[in-house]
């Protein structure tokens, strides 16, 4: 392994553009979040944020980069997976909503996060729309072999991730306001939308992926093109029904609580009785008082 490294230069293997994000990241939330007097960042918080970051330069300023881009499919879907599915949710987590109110406050970006995040539907088809033909072969084979473009796509994917899990996380009531029957569909639906290409990669036969079939064998002569492929699949699958399964019994859980805690609770136009809310129409309002 060591004489395939050899090829490269110190900063292909170091990454000091990804060193350089990752340490701009930790300095906003230390000097920002961690000691501002007006935020209170949790332990849990803090442990989710610098995990985040460590994760994000481990798959993008490591060796395990160059293996990702020029040996490994499997590893560059792995890398893909850690971002979107485990990175970017536990980024979100770290946030104190605290920060978030402050953030968004009478400022114009509420006006359109709300409106971004009014329609989650499209976001949900957009960003698993996207990590779908970023893996179709015919596509793949042509943004690979152009920098830029491969760029370009990883950083919408990230993107699209964050207003994804948004959704779902919903760290701050005041920027979107979904009920958890909404989210948790909305988590279904979308480890739904995966499927397919994730079956594709599973059960095909055939190598179609040119830039890794050529040095197929070079880092672990076991793996061939196809089970490379395969292993990719499995990867992409596992890493993403484990977060979505997390984050759905997450909110299964929480919207039972909440359930629990209105049960029996009156106020003026409704009742909830057994988890249902009754909601009394002006007829009956005008009658409640009135015996039998």
């Amino acid at each position: 392994m060591s004489a395939l490294f050899s090829n490269y230069a110190w900063y292909e293997l170091i990454g000091p553009v990804s060193l350089v994000t990752a340490a701009l990241l930790c300095y906003w939330y230390i000097h920002s979040i961690i000691k501002s007097s007006q935020f209170n960042a949790t332990t849990t918080q803090k442990t989710y944020f610098f995990t985040a970051v460590i994760l994000f330069y481990l798959v993008e300023g490591t060796p395990f980069a160059v293996i990702a881009d020029e040996f490994l499919f499997s590893a560059l879907s792995l890398q893909i997976s850690l971002l979107c599915f485990v990175a970017v949710p536990l980024f979100i987590l770290s946030l104190p909503k605290q920060y978030l109110s402050v953030y968004f406050w009478h400022h114009k970006r509420s006006k359109i996060a709300k409106l971004v995040f009014a329609h989650p539907w499209p976001l949900a088809v957009a960003f698993n729309g996207l990590v779908t033909i970023f893996f179709i072969p015919s596509f793949f084979n042509i943004i690979h072999d152009v920098m830029f473009l491969q760029f370009f796509c990883e950083i919408l994917l990230i993107t699209l991730a964050f207003l994804t899990w948004w959704i779902i996380i919903q760290p701050s009531g005041e920027i979107s306001d979904h009920s958890y029957f909404m989210r948790a569909a909305y988590v279904f639906f979308t480890a739904l939308f995966l499927m397919p290409i994730g079956i594709f990669l599973l059960v095909v036969q055939d190598p179609h992926y040119t830039s890794y079939t050529a040095v197929s064998g070079e880092l672990i002569p076991a793996l061939t093109a196809v089970y490379d492929q395969q292993l990719a699949g499995g990867l992409l699958k596992f890493l993403q029904l484990t977060s979505y399964s997390i984050a759905l019994f997450y909110l299964l859980k929480m919207w039972g609580l909440r359930e629990e805690e209105n049960e029996g609770k009156v106020d003026e136009d409704r009742r909830v009785v057994q988890g249902i809310v009754i909601k009394l129409n002006d007829r009956n309002r005008r009658n409640k008082g009135k015996k039998r």
